[in-house]
């Protein structure tokens, strides 16, 4: 059931989640599936979170974080979701380095990658070979035994250009840093590494409406424009309610696809917690935000074929800070070709991406935040105009979205696009030894984050919840 934001909700639910982000949508559809009465929840007019998108006038649709996720996602949706979301999923046949160190092209695949570290950056086999040995060795329950920094002067000492073609993509993809725990980057990397990066042919627009389809199809009930205020517990503080606005709806167990943070302060409240869990759980850093240039081709126009995912910088060398900086030089182009959503006709959509901090875009002016809007734009132009000369008088859309937008649309804390830092994923993991009957499922530990984590923490997650309502059910009766 599709509830109006005018329902009035009356009855109760075995399980209430909080956020339609990919974790928290496979969560509900994988605990619906299982006979469960669930409640998806959401703030925003639509499902997906960040993995959303939106229209503009002239026929244009873009993505926002549609490239591009690893291999395991067909799996993950064949097995969690459906036959036909997964057959969607294809591979991302061009992906292209462009910087001063080196002009690369790329399938990303562990194989491909082993042999331009070979033949270009001229590593021997072995120390190749031992690099990808001890990624795949990497286990996120192992306790971190060094940074990304380490790891790459392990194996490829003063070769920052080495580092920079390893490690760039993966900052794009979670915005891991040099200090971050080398796991971080491993795991994703290794994901990545299997067969290549791959997208939803068809858009993301496409692919939440079929999840939507799922979750109605699984008797999950949903109501958008529902924002969350507070979860309920009863004396003995196990989940037993969430309020939003003045309206209380009974549930027995809740899954919080919120910020962890803002579920354990905000939506909770810290005396509902032991202290220590509590001292820990303010330690949890808030990951980085990202900035975004939207740019639409006029109809009839056309542009060749230079790749779907292109990572481009200026900068002379590579740096975590740099990438993160106002002044930033770096960003990577997805290339959306009419084929990507055929029914739209002969459409091109160009998308900018690059990290960025919140601090640096809050409290601005508004004459300074348009200022540096508008720098992100022309950023965006000159430097794709090195790549397809011309290419500003074939566009007739472009707009800049930042850290701020994030915020407001999703409600992230301090506009965060990649979760947490690595020590919010036990403080996620143990919520429910916590308050019983509250679970957690979203980007946590920078691995959980991007959509195969997303959606793959979604599972693990409902696997708990269940044993969660077994044994309840068990203890009742």
């Amino acid at each position: 059931m599709l509830f109006s934001k005018r329902d009035k909700i009356t009855e109760s639910y075995d399980v209430v989640v909080i956020g339609s982000g990919l974790a928290g949508m496979t969560a509900a559809n994988m605990i619906g599936r299982s006979g469960r009465k669930v409640l998806l929840l959401e703030a925003h007019n639509k499902l997906g979170g960040l993995a959303t998108w939106f229209k503009r006038k002239g026929g244009h649709v873009f993505d926002i974080s549609l490239h591009g996720f690893p291999a395991g996602m067909i799996k993950t949706c064949r097995k969690y979701w459906s036959k036909d979301i997964a057959n969607k999923i294809e591979q991302v046949k061009r992906v292209r380095f462009l910087n001063p160190q080196y002009e690369l092209e790329s399938d990303f695949t562990k194989e491909d990658f082993s042999k331009i570290l070979v033949e270009h950056f001229n590593v021997k086999e072995e120390t190749v070979a031992a690099f990808f040995d001890e990624l795949a060795n990497m286990n996120y329950y192992d306790p971190p035994e060094m940074n990304n920094g380490q790891l790459f002067e392990k194996y490829f000492p003063g070769r920052n250009d080495i580092t920079r073609f390893l490690l760039e993509p993966i900052v794009y993809a979670n915005g891991s840093n040099l200090e971050d725990p080398a796991i971080s980057y491993g795991i994703v990397f290794s994901n990545f590494m299997s067969k290549g990066v791959y997208i939803f042919r068809g858009g993301t627009d496409m692919m939440i409406s079929m999840m939507k389809e799922e979750l109605l199809k699984n008797n999950v009930d949903i109501r958008l424009h529902s924002e969350v205020d507070e979860i309920l517990l009863d004396d003995e503080k196990i989940v037993m309610a969430v309020r939003v606005g003045d309206e209380v709806i009974k549930t027995r167990s809740v899954v919080s696809n919120a910020n962890i943070k803002k579920t354990i302060f905000d939506l909770v409240g810290e005396t509902n917690f032991d202290e220590q869990f509590i001292n820990e759980a303010k330690k949890v850093r808030l990951n980085t935000s990202s900035c975004q240039v939207f740019m639409g081709l006029k109809e009839g126009e056309s542009i060749p074929d230079i790749g779907e995912l292109i990572f481009c910088s200026d900068d002379e060398e590579f740096s975590t800070d740099k990438i993160l900086s106002t002044d930033v030089k770096s960003q990577t182009f997805s290339v959306y070709y009419p084929d990507m959503r055929p029914h739209l006709g002969n459409r091109y959509a160009i998308v900018s991406s690059s990290n960025a901090r919140y601090e640096d875009w809050f409290n601005l002016s508004k004459e300074e935040y348009k200022k540096r809007k508008d720098f992100l734009i022309q950023r965006a132009l000159t430097a794709l105009d090195k790549i397809l000369p011309g290419i500003e008088s074939k566009i007739d859309h472009i707009e800049a979205s930042t850290p701020l937008t994030v915020e407001k649309y999703t409600h992230h804390l301090q506009g965060s696009s990649f979760g947490t830092k690595f020590e919010g994923l036990p403080i996620s993991m143990n919520l429910h030894k916590q308050v019983p009957g509250l679970f957690h499922s979203g980007s946590v530990g920078i691995i959980m984050s991007g959509w195969l984590g997303a959606a793959n923490y979604g599972v693990i997650q409902s696997h708990e919840v269940e044993n969660y309502l077994f044994n309840l059910e068990k203890n009742e009766g």
